[in-house]
């Protein structure tokens, strides 16, 4: 069994350079863990990786039951079902 240690970083540095530290575990994936007076205070985490997917047409065929005509203009006589 391996045990990896994060690396660690005292509050008061983290403050003078935390664009820095992170960009590191963005790039790196690997957390720092934050301490205050010697005490772990936070874990800093990267961010879930983001969906790549195109969001263009990812509700195609999701819309069930018949739905009529969407083109046609709606009239003051059409017979509209919330009236029934």
């Amino acid at each position: 069994m391996t045990i990896v240690m994060m690396k660690q970083v005292n509050v008061s540095e983290f403050k003078a350079v935390c664009l820095r530290l992170m960009e590191e575990v963005r790039q790196t994936g690997e957390p720092i863990e934050i301490l205050k007076n010697g005490k772990p205070l936070v874990v800093v985490t990267p961010a879930p990786a983001a969906d790549r997917r195109n969001s263009f047409g990812c509700m195609k065929h999701t819309l069930t039951g018949p739905v009529g005509d969407l083109l046609s203009p709606v009239t003051e006589d059409s017979d509209w079902e919330v009236l029934r």
